[in-house]
C-alpha cells in the first residue's frame, strides 16, 4: 500500500483512499493551502467515470467546511456512505466524491468539499446546482 494513501485515510476517517486527504495545516488561509488533495488525486477524480453511473438527481451545493479534507459531498440524496460523482452542468466538469448522508428532505441543499468545488470549477461563494450520481 502507498504510504501517502495511508496517511490520507488517517487524515479523513471514513473516506475511501481515492477521496481522502490529510487535514490542512492550522495556518492555511487560501483555497490552495486548504485543499490538501494531491495533483494525482485531482486528476483521477476529474477523469470520466469508468463504469456506468446511476443518477440520484440534482441538488444545490454550498461550500462545506474548508478545513474538512478530501473529496466529499454531504447530501440528503443518500442514506449511507457511497462513492459517487458530482457534475457541474454549467461546464460539464465532474469529480469523484464520497457521498455522505445529511439529514433532511431530498430537496434540501448539500455541502461540497473545497477540493471537489475546485475540480468542478464551481464558485466558492455562490450556491451551485450539481448533478449527483452513484459511481459503480
Amino acid at each position: 500500500m502507498d504510504p501517502s494513501a495511508s496517511t490520507a485515510v488517517e487524515g479523513a476517517p471514513g473516506l475511501a483512499p481515492e477521496t481522502a486527504a490529510p487535514p490542512p495545516p492550522p495556518s492555511a488561509q487560501t483555497a490552495e493551502a486548504l485543499d490538501t488533495t494531491t495533483p494525482e488525486q485531482r486528476t483521477a477524480a476529474a477523469a470520466p467515470a469508468e463504469v456506468p453511473t446511476k443518477s440520484l438527481g440534482t441538488t444545490v451545493a454550498a461550500l462545506g467546511s474548508p478545513t474538512e479534507p478530501g473529496l466529499w459531498m454531504k447530501t440528503p440524496l443518500v442514506d449511507s456512505e457511497q462513492q459517487g460523482r458530482v457534475t457541474n452542468p454549467a461546464n460539464g466538469k465532474s469529480s469523484l466524491v464520497t457521498l455522505l448522508p445529511l439529514e433532511g428532505p431530498d430537496t434540501a441543499g448539500s455541502q461540497l468539499s473545497l477540493a471537489a468545488m475546485r475540480i468542478i470549477e464551481a464558485s466558492l461563494t455562490d450556491l451551485t446546482e450539481v448533478e449527483v450520481a452513484l459511481e459503480g
